[in-house]
């Protein structure tokens, strides 16, 4: 089976854009290529599609509860790169870029962006 895509909500897509592109450069990905007049915008992250939009149902979106989506950085200086980036684009720390004891010390940070979804980078995460 292959993930196809992953979409969060925004209510705001030029904000998410600017936040995305800021902390998606800082792990070596290129900007958002999506038309300005698309109603949603998106990335591809090694053949997965990364959405972001407004809701379906016209109400405002909201974060997950208990949900993060990470991503993974090529070191540890990438880590912080990232969530620099994300901090200076609207983003708020939900954990400073370090070694973590949940992911066996892996090095990782965590953020919230402009819309409140979870969001962490990591190097050295092990899945295993």
């Amino acid at each position: 089976m292959v993930l196809k895509s992953v979409r969060l909500g925004s209510n705001d897509l030029a904000r998410s854009r600017a936040f995305y592109d800021a902390t998606f450069a800082a792990l070596g990905l290129p900007p958002c290529s999506t038309p300005d007049q698309y109603p949603v915008v998106m990335w591809d992250l090694d053949g997965t599609r990364f959405v972001l939009g407004p809701a379906r149902d016209g109400e405002p979106c909201t974060p997950a509860n208990g949900g993060t989506i990470i991503f993974e950085a090529q070191g540890d200086e990438a880590v912080r790169a990232w969530h620099a980036a994300g901090l200076a684009r609207g983003g708020t720390c939900a954990g400073a870029p370090e070694p973590k004891p949940q992911a066996r010390g892996a090095f990782g940070a965590y953020l919230r962006d402009p819309d409140g979804n979870k969001l962490a980078a990591y190097h050295g995460l092990s899945m295993g």
